[in-house]
C-alpha cells in the first residue's frame, strides 16, 4: 500500500474539510435553536405577519442550505477534490435551486398570507374559491421552473423535452378530454363565481355545503353528512341555486279558520297579524303581506307572506316559531278557531220529514 497520500499537505486539507463540515453543522444547530427564534420574536413586533410567515416558510429550507454549503465547501477543500469533478459544482447549484424552490413552494400554500397581502395591496378581489387554484398554479410553475433549471445544470436539453411534450400533447388531450372538460369547468366556476367555499348550494345533481374546489371537481357536504364529489364540468352546465346569497329568507304559509268566523273577526284577525309582523324585530317590514286569501273546502284561508332579516336556518326557524305562537294567541283572543278537513252530512228521518244535521269530521 502506498503511503504517498499521507502527506502533511493532504492531512491539513482533510482537517480543514472536516472542520468546515463541523462548523456548518454547529451553525445549523445555532440557527435552529437561537438565531431563528430571535428573528421570529423581532418579526412579531412588526405591524404585519407577512414577514413572520416568510420566515416560517423558509425555516426548513435554510437548515438544509447550511448543510449544502457545508458539504460543498468541505468537498472543495478536501484532498480528494480536483478541477475535473464538475459534478460537485452542478450538484451544489442544483441544491441551492431546490432549497429556494422549497421555500417559495411553502410560501405559496393556500393557507399562506401571501395571497391576502397581494389581494389587499392591489385590490384584486381574490376570495376563498380562487386561492386554492392560484396556489396550485404557482406551485406547479415553481416546480416546473426548478426542474428546468436543474436539468440545464446537468446539460439536459430542456427544449427537446418541451417539444416532445408538444408532440404528445394532442394524443393526451384526446385521451383526457373529460379531465380537460372538468378543468375548463373549474375555470368557469372561478370566473363567474356562482358559489364559493362554505356556500349552501342546490343543483339537480346535489345539494349541500361546498367544502373544496379543485382543478377536477368540487366537494360538497350534504345535509346527511355525506361527502359528494361532483366533476366541475357537471356543475358548470347545471342551474345552481345559491341559498347563501339570500338577502333575506321567506316565510310563506296559510292559516285556515272555520266557516263560523264572521266578517268582523276575520278583519280584526288579519289586521292584528299584520301589525304583529310589522312590529317584529326579526321580520323585514318592507315585504309583509297578510290577507284573507280564499274560501277553501273546509276553511277560510289567511295568507301570510313575509321575510326574516336573517338567512341562518336555525335563527329563521326560531323567528317562524315565535310568529306561529303569536298568531295562535291573536286568533284565540278574537274567538277564532282553526279549521281542519270536515264534512257536513244532512240526514232526513222518515215520518216527520224533518232533516237533522250531523257533522262528520276527518282529522
Amino acid at each position: 500500500m502506498q503511503l504517498s497520500w499521507f502527506t502533511y499537505e493532504n492531512l491539513t486539507k482533510l482537517g480543514i474539510s472536516i472542520a468546515i463540515l463541523v462548523l456548518f453543522l454547529v451553525l445549523r444547530k445555532l440557527f435552529t435553536k437561537y438565531i431563528f427564534h430571535l428573528i421570529m420574536r423581532i418579526s412579531r413586533r412588526t405591524p404585519t405577519e407577512f414577514f413572520t410567515h416568510v420566515l416560517l416558510s423558509f425555516e426548513k429550507p435554510v437548515r438544509w442550505l447550511f448543510m449544502s454549503v457545508g458539504i460543498y465547501l468541505a468537498i472543495i477543500y478536501s484532498p480528494f477534490f480536483n478541477d475535473s469533478m464538475q459534478i460537485v459544482h452542478e450538484v451544489y447549484r442544483s441544491a441551492i435551486v431546490i432549497v429556494v424552490a422549497w421555500g417559495l413552494y411553502n410560501l405559496t400554500g393556500s393557507s399562506s398570507l401571501f395571497f391576502n397581502k397581494v389581494n389587499s395591496r392591489f385590490d384584486l378581489g381574490i376570495d376563498d374559491i380562487l386561492v386554492p387554484f392560484l396556489s396550485k398554479l404557482l406551485r406547479f410553475v415553481i416546480v416546473a421552473l426548478s426542474f428546468s433549471i436543474v436539468a440545464q445544470e446537468f446539460d439536459y436539453d430542456v427544449n427537446g423535452f418541451v417539444a416532445g411534450l408538444g408532440l404528445g400533447g394532442l394524443a393526451f388531450a384526446l385521451a383526457a378530454k373529460d379531465t380537460i372538460g372538468n378543468f375548463l369547468g373549474g375555470i368557469v366556476i372561478i370566473t363567474e363565481k356562482p358559489f364559493t367555499i362554505g356556500d349552501w348550494i342546490k343543483a339537480p345533481s346535489v345539494e349541500g355545503v361546498v367544502e373544496d374546489i379543485t382543478f377536477r371537481s368540487t366537494k360538497i357536504r350534504t345535509f346527511p353528512q355525506a361527502l359528494v364529489t361532483v366533476p366541475n364540468s357537471t356543475l358548470a352546465n347545471e342551474p345552481i341555486t345559491n341559498w347563501t346569497k339570500m338577502g333575506k329568507r321567506q316565510i310563506n304559509f296559510k292559516v285556515g279558520v272555520t266557516y263560523h268566523t264572521n266578517q268582523k273577526q276575520m278583519s280584526l284577525s288579519v289586521k292584528r297579524i299584520d301589525h304583529m309582523l310589522q312590529d317584529h324585530d326579526g321580520i323585514d317590514d318592507e315585504s309583509i303581506q297578510v290577507s284573507f286569501d280564499s274560501f277553501s273546502a273546509s276553511s277560510l284561508d289567511i295568507l301570510i307572506n313575509c321575510f326574516t332579516k336573517t338567512t341562518q336556518y336555525g335563527e329563521h326557524l326560531k323567528i317562524k316559531q315565535d310568529i306561529n305562537l303569536r298568531i295562535m294567541s291573536i286568533l284565540e283572543e278574537e274567538g277564532v278557531r282553526f279549521a281542519f278537513p270536515s264534512q257536513t252530512i244532512y240526514v232526513e228521518q222518515a215520518g216527520n220529514g224533518e232533516a237533522k244535521t250531523k257533522e262528520k269530521q276527518y282529522s
